[in-house]
């Protein structure tokens, strides 16, 4: 079963009387295991594509199989549940929340996923568990603002692993750090893959998608172009840990 499955998804937006077609129709599918890319110019159409992968928005016309779940038309209560159950997210800003620490943040997937019916003991572990999973078990007492930007994204990640979820999707993760940082960033996702996580990372960045099995180039709303980097493209099969996180 993919993890993504879409079918002629499309997505038009109004602008007052302006009506602009974002995706014309797009399809295709995300096997368990793949680290795929998105590229595209601005104006492609990929913003509009994470939007619709991450259940932030639903498509006007098409279908999206999301873990074998249609999606397509939930509302957006149920898609929050959606979100909270199956997807993890990495944002090139973090958002992490200011006066809360790096422990604290990784926590609240777990407060707000309402099917989550372990115990309070049990999601400090799991957090724990994340934190030391990228590297931060010294850090996790700490605020963002006691964080290098490396650091934050490293707990950005972490929060995006706690659920253990399907699909973990990265919105220019390494958009916001310098080039050291960036490389240690993209180690991580690499090394996530190699684990078994399945991740598409939206990216302008050449170097980013060279880290990944799979690109897919976007214009005007349609797939370019969908290329395998040789001999990397060769899905591995995801098996969650009992903690919830990559060990």
């Amino acid at each position: 079963m993919s993890v993504i499955e879409v079918h002629d998804l499309a997505k038009t937006y109004f602008v007052g009387k302006l009506e602009v077609r974002a995706l014309r129709g797009v399809s295709m599918a995300i096997e368990p295991g793949q680290f795929v890319a998105i590229m595209g110019p601005s104006g492609s159409g990929k913003s509009t594509l994470m939007n619709l992968l991450g259940c932030l928005d639903r498509p006007t016309s098409g279908q999206y199989l999301l873990d074998g779940e249609d999606v397509s038309a939930l509302d957006r209560l149920k898609l929050a549940g959606v979100r909270s159950r199956k997807l993890g997210f990495v944002f090139q800003s973090y958002n992490l929340l200011p006066r809360t620490t790096a422990f604290k943040n990784v926590m609240l997937p777990m407060l707000y996923d309402r099917e989550n019916v372990s115990s309070r003991a049990e999601r400090k572990e799991r957090a724990k568990a994340a934190l030391e999973a990228v590297g931060l078990a010294d850090r996790m007492h700490h605020l963002p603002n006691e964080l290098s930007g490396g650091q934050s994204q490293r707990v950005a990640i972490a929060r995006a692993l706690v659920n253990d979820p399907a699909l973990v999707l990265a919105d220019e993760p390494t958009g916001n750090l310098d080039s050291r940082s960036g490389a240690e960033i993209l180690a991580l996702l690499s090394e996530l893959h190699q684990r078994g996580r399945t991740l598409v990372v939206v990216t302008h960045d050449p170097e980013v998608a060279a880290m990944t099995q799979r690109v897919i180039h976007l214009r005007d709303g349609l797939i370019e172009a969908d290329v395998h980097n040789g001999a990397q493209a060769v899905a591995a099969p995801h098996s969650p840990t009992t903690e919830g996180v990559a060990p």
